[in-house]
């Protein structure tokens, strides 16, 4: 038997030094990327940002608000040259033990209808649709409808 075993990547909490790295996966990622404001913002004002490293290379970045009893998984990135490789799933994972542990009874999450490939991961994880933001992300000509997800605990 020859079996390849992906090495498993670590998370940790992201610091303002990742935000670089951090815009460089999220630009080459999306073509509405966050800016390195927002990052930055998400750090000052506390949220729960993460980050995955493989072979000391950060390869992906989550951000997590908490309040109450729910939490709202507002990015979820991994690095165009690590996915479909189960890191996404990975981190994901990580997240929802996270959200567990701040005590949620729910966390949600938007995702574009175009994005087959999130919308796999985040139902085969038990994720339910809720509900439609009309015109919520930006678009080359017109604005896309944000697809609501939730996963209650």
């Amino acid at each position: 038997m020859n079996a390849c075993v992906e090495p498993r990547p670590g998370l940790r909490r992201m610091v303002p030094a990742d935000v670089g790295r951090v815009m460089e996966i999220e630009t080459a990622a999306y073509p509405f990327p966050w800016t390195r404001g927002i990052f930055q913002d998400c750090l000052r004002v506390g949220y729960a940002c993460w980050v995955a490293e493989l072979d000391g290379d950060l390869i992906g970045h989550a951000v997590l608000t908490i309040a109450a009893d729910e939490a709202h998984l507002l990015n979820l990135t991994i690095g165009v040259q690590h996915q479909r490789r189960g890191f996404g799933r990975f981190l994901l994972r990580e997240i929802i033990t996270q959200a567990r542990a701040g005590g949620v009874e729910s966390l949600f999450l938007e995702v574009r209808p175009s994005n087959r490939g999130a919308l796999q991961l985040y139902r085969s994880e038990g994720f339910t649709l809720v509900g439609t933001r009309p015109r919520y992300y930006p678009g080359h000509k017109e604005r896309e409808d944000a697809l609501v997800f939730s996963l209650r605990f």
